[in-house]
């Protein structure tokens, strides 16, 4: 912090601001666009005879990818914005609070993406997709190269079902809805009325019934589901605690203290510190060059004292002429 010139003036800004959380912010997205482009997912063999995998393909899918990116990204965004402008609670919790949520679920997109390329867990309904030649042995351990569809995004997308992207995304973003609306309305102090834990938890709701629509369209099994909901949970929570105190903390409708005003504390403290030590050095100083000084002047009189006194006792004992 003390460090003159270009480099001290970076460093400080650096830990005076949440720059290295927008620095990890944009290598997110690039990982996560990066995942999406560039890697094929790992695919398992399958047979025929396997009954899990076996059901029909969703043209028609309950809630489609947009749509889980406006219900559980856009729709809390623009809550959060809305609420900024409306109630005006500060740049610093407002800032936070967005930044906190952007990261929940580019961090919950990037998490599964890995995990689903990585597994490369036939979905439920790969047979469908896959639309094995005619002749195919049913017991025999099979390949993509028995698919006659075409080997584009939607069948490559069969090996993809472990964890449910529906669900780590919705519970990444709704999920975040909720701590946040449980912080600010107190939820877990002593004798919280029920009304407020309804309005907390109703966005969980809603990433439940998105959650439950993957099984209803075949596209996951409950074991995706959970795994994909727990992450999104883990994600989400990680992400609020970073910003946020604990629900059970008096004063966890408010963010900590920015980091600006934490370095101005501890810049204040260490200046302070420097200062009563300086101040303790000086004073030592002062009192050791007095201290000599008046023993030098105590000692005077004493030796002059002497002095006399011996000059005394030869007079005394001179014997007369």
């Amino acid at each position: 912090m003390d460090q003159p010139g270009w480099k001290g003036s970076i460093l400080r800004f650096w830990q005076r601001s949440y720059a290295a959380d927008y620095l990890g912010y944009v290598l997110l997205q690039v990982a996560y666009f990066g995942s999406k482009l560039l890697i094929v997912p790992f695919k398992r063999y399958f047979t025929l005879s396997e009954p899990a995998i076996a059901y029909p393909f969703a043209v028609v899918e309950r809630v489609s990818g947009v749509q889980n990116i406006i219900y559980a990204g856009l729709c809390p965004l623009v809550f959060f914005m809305i609420y900024s402008l409306v109630v005006r609670p500060g740049f610093h919790k407002s800032h936070v609070t967005i930044l906190g949520f952007i990261i929940s679920i580019t961090l919950t997109s990037l998490v599964t993406d890995i995990i689903k390329n990585s597994v490369g867990r036939p979905r439920p309904d790969l047979i469908d997709r896959c639309k094995p030649a005619p002749g195919t042995s049913p017991t025999g351990i099979l390949t993509i190269d028995v698919c006659t569809a075409s080997h584009g995004p939607v069948l490559q997308d069969g090996w993809r079902s472990f964890p449910s992207g529906h669900s780590s995304f919705s519970f990444s973003g709704l999920g975040y809805l909720t701590l946040w609306l449980g912080g600010q309305l107190h939820v877990l102090r002593p004798r919280t009325d029920l009304a407020r834990v309804l309005v907390a938890l109703a966005p969980s709701m809603g990433a439940l019934l998105v959650a439950l629509s993957r099984m209803a369209d075949y596209r996951h099994d409950v074991y995706d589901v959970t795994c994909g909901s727990l992450l999104g949970i883990l994600v989400a929570w990680f992400s609020y605690r970073r910003y946020f105190r604990r629900l059970r903390d008096p004063k966890c409708d408010l963010p900590y203290p920015s980091r600006a005003d934490v370095a101005s504390r501890q810049g204040l403290l260490v200046g302070g510190k420097r200062d009563l030590e300086e101040q303790r050095i000086r004073s030592a100083e002062e009192f050791e060059l007095d201290d000599l000084a008046s023993s030098e002047d105590e000692a005077r009189p004493l030796t002059a004292e002497r002095e006399s006194s011996e000059s005394g006792k030869g007079k005394a004992t001179k014997p007369d002429g």
